[in-house]
């Protein structure tokens, strides 16, 4: 069912500020920027020889109240179909994190708390596919 790291996302208060000290310790600038109402709401890196995604979000798109600790990543993984994986998982015994929501063309997420506590993302993702396609095969 996993297929692999599609996008790890973190919350911030201030995007922009998080963006430049993320561009400062990557070594290099977001490559897509979506503003609401003027500033930044999501920025996204790609990073390393599989150009994985590191999306900043603004906190107030949080699924849920950040706690007064350290957290608040979650981790994608690849599936083919969203919304099959998510009920799939729920019948496993998870919880309902946050139902499957399209983000735009070609990226669906949705996330679930598993038995255990903790946050599993799958996420529909177009360029995971497309950087798969990209990757030579070895030959056989």
């Amino acid at each position: 069912m996993l297929r692999g790291l599609t996008t790890v996302s973190f919350f911030a208060d201030d995007v922009t500020a998080a963006a430049r000290w993320y561009g400062e310790v990557l070594g290099v600038e977001p490559y897509f920027t979506r503003p609401i109402e003027g500033t930044p709401a999501y920025v996204e890196f790609r990073v390393g020889d599989y150009q994985h995604e590191l999306g900043i979000i603004d906190s107030r798109f949080a699924p849920h109240p950040r706690p007064g600790t350290a957290g608040g990543a979650v981790t994608y993984w690849h599936v083919d179909d969203v919304e099959t994986a998510f009920e799939r998982l729920l019948s496993l015994g998870a919880t309902a994190h946050e139902k499957p929501i399209e983000r735009g063309p070609g990226f669906v997420t949705a996330s679930v708390v598993d038995p255990f506590g903790n946050v599993l993302g799958v996420m529909y993702n177009q360029h995971y596919l497309d950087v798969l396609c990209s990757t030579p095969r070895p030959v056989a």
